[in-house]
């Protein structure tokens, strides 16, 4: 067998132990280094190399572990404090936000601001600045720029974000700035607030997670041991698209009888007799405020979460969760209207269903939820062998 065939694979292999020890790290922070190799199935001397080899690169520290008693002593690991870095940015309806995030998923909030009007060029300068800032404060460290954003993704591109009324907008300058080009990866704000829930969140003990929020519209994931499902060009998990609405309602996407129109603030205004909310979002949020007082706001709130739970019934019939986290406006209708959503969910499953359907759980990240999976998905496209190579070039 040719030597440098001998020597290529013992390189891949000592860069896949690297790989496995960074992703359990990222999972478990503090995890010491005796259970780590237990893990991972190594030997504590591979272990302790490997962990030497991330240490001189920065990208994982070494703390004494608390004594346990008798035994060798052993360390904990954290991500390093000098290590990789992504920047990640959540275009949301009304603003945006500007955090840059380690290895461990923690959030460092940088910058935010208000949506400047409609016309996109003018956000995409503001979030220019502010990447800017961010470049010149971590330079080499940052490794890529993660962006979730309130529209559909398709091939890593936003092509369509009905609600801003925006089609075909490119975020690609955004990946170039002080210190030149940075990969960039785009993403839906649901979808990736889904991974987030999945693998940091209340769902990260479920295999297979049905992720659903309710904002301006609705949207969400299946995640599928800790991966989305996508579709073929990243543009899956629409589900606030679906034909589960009246016909007879055209929907900013172009299709008509969205689901959308049946859950979100549009749809309480229009049950209350209200003309179309310049903010569906803030008309949601004060009319389940008014819920428990106001018999008009009660009713809406019903007849939205009535439409929810058949949907969501739809949902779980056709994927087959095993769990099903609700994020958004999502978890105050079922508190507001809990019984009205139970039974509509419950009567739209299948009957073989009914005696152990899929849970329903409060998302617990919150309005970090996207940020968190915006930061994720870019440790997974950093933490691969070429990721890895080229961090330890810049390190030389």
């Amino acid at each position: 067998m040719p030597v440098r065939t001998v020597v290529g694979r013992a390189e891949a292999a000592r860069w896949q132990g690297a790989l496995d020890l960074l992703r359990l790290v990222s999972r478990q922070p503090g995890i010491t280094r005796a259970a780590a190799a237990q893990d991972l199935g190594l030997s504590s001397g591979s272990a302790a190399e490997i962990t030497a080899r991330l240490r001189d690169l920065s990208l994982l520290d070494e703390r004494p572990a608390p004594p346990t008693g008798r035994g060798r002593p052993t360390t904990t690991l954290r991500a390093g404090h000098q290590g990789p870095l992504v920047a990640v940015v959540d275009i949301r309806h009304e603003d945006w936000e500007v955090a840059a995030a380690d290895l461990e998923g923690d959030l460092v909030p940088l910058s935010r601001g208000r949506r400047p009007g409609d016309n996109p060029a003018a956000l995409i300068a503001a979030l220019r600045t502010a990447l800017d800032e961010v470049r010149r404060a971590y330079g080499p460290r940052l490794c890529a720029i993660s962006i979730a954003v309130a529209g559909a993704v398709q091939d890593n591109r936003l092509v369509q974000a009905s609600t801003l009324g925006w089609h075909e907008v490119d975020l690609g300058d955004l990946q170039n700035g002080h210190g030149g080009p940075l990969p960039l990866l785009i993403g839906n704000d649901a979808s990736l607030a889904g991974v987030a829930e999945a693998r940091r969140g209340t769902a990260s003990t479920a295999r297979t997670v049905l992720y659903l929020t309710i904002e301006v519209g609705l949207g969400g994931v299946l995640v599928d041991h800790g991966r989305p499902v996508t579709g073929a060009t990243g543009a899956g998990g629409e589900f606030g698209h679906l034909p589960f609405g009246d016909p007879g309602l055209a929907c900013p996407c172009g299709a008509r009888g969205c689901w959308d129109l049946e859950v979100d603030g549009r749809a309480m205004a229009r049950h209350r007799g209200d003309p179309p909310p310049t903010d569906p979002w803030s008309y949601a949020a004060a009319t389940l405020a008014e819920a428990a007082g106001d018999p008009a706001a009660a009713e809406a709130v019903e007849r939205c979460a009535l439409a929810f739970g058949r949907g969501l019934a739809g949902l779980v019939n056709a994927l087959d969760p095993d769990m099903v986290s609700l994020g958004g406006f999502a978890g105050p209708l079922r508190e507001a209207a809990g019984e009205a959503l139970t039974s509509a969910y419950i009567s739209g499953l299948m009957s073989f269903r009914r005696s152990a359907p899929p849970p329903l759980c409060p998302a617990v990240l919150g309005a970090d939820g996207p940020l968190i999976g915006a930061t994720e998905i870019a440790f997974d496209a950093f933490l691969t062998e070429r990721g890895l190579t080229e961090w330890s070039e810049r390190q030389t």
